[in-house]
């Protein structure tokens, strides 16, 4: 039945799945803590304009990709379908500029409308930090340090390669968008319809064109970093030096842009082979332009986000789940001493699992397919002893235990 179906682009995540999942947001929490992040958690749609006047009305995103509806009040309403808008918007709202420089960690759901393949998805999860308040390249360098280190900590280092570029500031962005329109402009008649339309506009996000034609009159454009004054160089300096101190490694990839006039200075993307197309995994840059854009105060910030999906496809199995404990009761007598020995085991840190019906065949054959590391049986026998029986499920082995020594014996399958 169609309508049974999940909606193209979307997927249930279901338990195996979602251990992955679950990895990839707790190590990304986790990793943001430890730098001095605080959780931040916006409304998974905003009015519209948050994204129109952020995204720019040029973008794939805005004229493209975006769920955007009217609601029963007559506003228009969007999906998110990214998290630093809304980040900023609520740095505003909420007149956080009195508590400057703000380190913010984010996560949960995104939507755009795209053609679904391997690792992208129409709705889809990402983690993502932003640092607001600090001008500085040192702000850069950490945001870098610390998806470094949660790349890491997932395992993913090793095959990951982080991509850097300098965008320059305004000074160099002006004269280099002069140049590069001059250059454009001569190739009019090859230029793809939408670049066409961004050449007065938005020029820089002709750069990003995944039109064939388009990268080919690129590929032989002046080179932003030749337009980078002694200000924009000797940031990009401090940062590739900051970086190479603390042993992180990257490629210098000139060909990496941002097409909004906001983005400053530092770009970057980590990449991988792995995944096909679809390499990029996590991505980021300094957009001091863009709380001022939306009407805030002057405040530079940095950040970057991850796909989740993207994340999970490359742990592959990723870590198995902890084998479970299952309490498998005898006989009604002990149903609620059974209930008793499992709550206790779970306040005590065990993943414990409570067999309910069926006869002992039955729940052993349960509990092998639960993939359990041990069973405590509980009958009216062991009942009148105050004892369990304890069943190594790998080895068969079992013998009794006293109830009130149970957490000793099991403390080999913690």
């Amino acid at each position: 039945m169609e309508s049974l179906k999940p909606v193209r682009g979307t997927q249930d995540i279901l338990p195996d799945e979602s251990r992955l999942f679950r990895r990839v947001e707790e190590t990304a929490f986790d990793v943001a803590d430890r730098y001095g992040f605080g959780e931040i958690s916006t409304p998974i749609f905003e009015f519209t304009e948050v994204f129109t006047r952020t995204l720019g009305d040029t973008s794939d995103i805005v004229t493209k990709e975006m769920y955007t509806f009217e609601d029963k009040g007559g506003d228009m309403i969007t999906l998110r379908p990214e998290g630093t808008a809304g980040v900023a918007r609520a740095f505003i709202a909420n007149g956080m500029q009195q508590n400057l420089p703000l380190k913010l960690f984010y996560r949960g759901p995104m939507f755009r409308y795209e053609r679904p393949q391997k690792g992208r998805r129409r709705q889809f999860r990402q983690v993502g930090i932003e640092i607001l308040g600090v001008a500085t390249p040192q702000a850069d360098i950490e945001v870098i340090s610390l998806a470094t280190t949660f790349l890491d900590e997932l395992g993913l280092k090793n095959n990951i390669t982080l991509e850097l570029n300098s965008l320059g500031d305004a000074e160099s962005r002006a004269a280099y968008r002069e140049k590069l329109v001059s250059y454009l402009s001569g190739h009019k008649d090859k230029l793809s319809h939408d670049s066409l339309e961004r050449l007065d506009r938005n020029p820089l996000r002709i750069l990003d064109s995944k039109d064939e034609g388009d990268i080919a009159i690129v590929s032989n454009a002046p080179r932003l970093q030749d337009s980078l004054n002694e200000t924009s160089q000797s940031f990009f300096n401090e940062l590739c030096g900051g970086l190479s101190k603390l042993g992180v490694d990257f490629e210098h990839n000139t060909k990496l842009v941002r097409g909004l006039d906001y983005y400053c200075h530092t770009a970057f993307e980590f990449t991988t082979t792995d995944l096909g197309a679809q390499g990029t995994v996590l991505a980021g840059g300094r957009y001091d332009g863009l709380i001022g854009q939306m009407g805030g105060p002057e405040t530079p910030g940095i950040g970057w986000a991850a796909g989740v999906e993207r994340l999970t496809l490359l742990l592959g199995e990723g870590k198995e789940a902890k084998r479970p404990i299952v309490v498998i009761p005898v006989g009604g007598e002990a149903e609620s001493e059974a209930l008793v020995v499992t709550e206790m085991l779970r306040k005590k840190g065990y993943r414990v699992d409570l067999d309910y019906s069926g006869n002992l065949k039955k729940r052993m054959k349960r509990a092998n397919m639960l993939n359990a590391a041990a069973a405590i049986l509980l009958g009216e026998d062991e009942l009148t002893k105050n004892v369990g029986t304890l069943r190594d499920m790998d080895s068969g082995e079992q013998k009794e235990v006293s109830l009130e020594t149970l957490e000793d014996h099991l403390k080999v399958y913690k």
